[in-house]
């Protein structure tokens, strides 16, 4: 393998421990959604979420109002309560040292990527956000197939590290290697799309420098 491209959200940085119950207890009871699946709408970009919501649910709230409470929400969440997870920024500064292109690959906007990056320094040579290209987010293979490009690797040549439903059939269906991260001994996602689930970091960081090879 020649690429490693990591979602950012409860990959690189513990964001889903905040989006969960934010959306769960915020969100959702506002529109009547309290008792939703979160994995109905984990791993999507949140333009996509309301569309989805609105086709789905018949939901009333107003689109501006929707998409605001996601971009305030997001600056609480990336500018002051998220941490790296565990040996990220070592994961990431060995995978490139190794010679592996890495790349950041979210449904969340570039702005907020570049927080996450900027604040904890790391180094990638690539972002791309589902928010900036043109096509549909997770669980379709644009946005990893975009990412391929951008790192002039061949998809098959590639590992997407996702803890999501909709981030796991993304890369799948781009034809990558999908690592399916496995975040808490509560999470109850299902990974059986994935290639391998780690289900630890110490386990993530094993089988992607084994699978990277030196």
């Amino acid at each position: 393998m020649e690429a490693v491209c990591f979602d950012m959200d409860g990959v690189l940085v513990d964001s889903e421990d905040y989006w969960v119950p934010y959306e769960k207890d915020e969100l959702l009871p506002r529109i009547g959604l309290g008792d939703l699946d979160i994995d109905e709408i984990t791993g999507m970009n949140y333009r996509e979420i309301y569309d989805y919501l609105v086709e789905t649910y018949g939901i009333g709230m107003h689109r501006d109002e929707f998409l605001g409470w996601y971009e305030e929400t997001a600056e609480r969440i990336y500018g002051e309560d998220v941490t790296l997870l565990p040996g990220a920024h070592d994961l990431v500064s060995d995978l490139r040292g190794r010679e592996a292109h890495v790349a950041i690959v979210s449904s969340s906007p570039h702005d907020w990527i570049d927080v996450v990056r900027e604040r904890f320094g790391l180094d990638v040579d690539a972002v791309v956000s589902a928010d900036a290209i043109e096509g549909p987010g997770k669980p379709h293979p644009t946005v990893y197939e975009h990412a391929a490009g951008e790192l002039d690797v061949e998809p098959a040549r590639t590992v997407a590290v996702e803890d999501s439903v909709h981030g796991i059939e993304s890369a799948d269906r781009a034809g990558m290697h999908v690592v399916g991260f496995r975040h808490g001994g509560s999470d109850e996602t299902d990974r059986s799309r994935a290639d391998y689930v780690a289900r630890s970091p110490a386990d993530l960081r094993e089988h992607l420098l084994a699978t990277v090879g030196e």
